[in-house]
């Protein structure tokens, strides 16, 4: 008889598993006692820094708010071809125009694959964006794991 549990990924086969870009969910907390927000976004993933790029819609219409040094969890699950696995990310957005961050922001663009990818009830050309980084205070992965018993 086998179970399934989970074990950590390393940091070779988290990096992998990321690629230089996807797709995942990102949490902004919510108010008060509120549940979070959390939304379907593309992402860019720059192993050389552990860093992680969003292509994010703005504007007085987004539920996000201000999304400028927020607090967020971001989440990638896969289970592709195998078993499953998941990266778990958390830390405080940046703007990436930022003139402290703007140099090494380029650096990692350059490395990055953001997808593009339609979730809005209007054209996108209407849909104000901006580009965010997220330096990771915490970075977690797992994956499935069987074992005998």
């Amino acid at each position: 008889m086998s179970t399934r549990s989970s074990i950590e990924l390393g940091e070779d086969e988290r990096n992998e598993f990321l690629g230089d870009g996807g797709t995942g969910v990102i949490a902004f907390p919510g108010s008060g006692d509120g549940p979070p927000h959390a939304i379907p976004v593309s992402y860019g993933y720059d192993a050389a820094e552990a860093t992680f790029y969003f292509r994010l819609a703005v504007g007085p219409d987004s539920r996000k708010g201000d999304v400028d040094g927020r607090a967020v969890s971001f989440v990638v699950h896969g289970d592709g071809e195998g078993p499953w696995r998941s990266v778990v990310a958390e830390g405080r957005l940046e703007r990436t125009t930022d003139e402290s961050i703007a140099t090494e922001t380029l650096q990692g663009l350059d490395r990055v694959r953001i997808p593009l990818f339609d979730v809005f009830d209007r054209p996108p050309g209407g849909v104000p964006f901006e580009f965010y980084r997220l330096v990771p205070d915490e970075l977690t992965g797992r994956k499935e794991s069987k074992t005998g018993l």
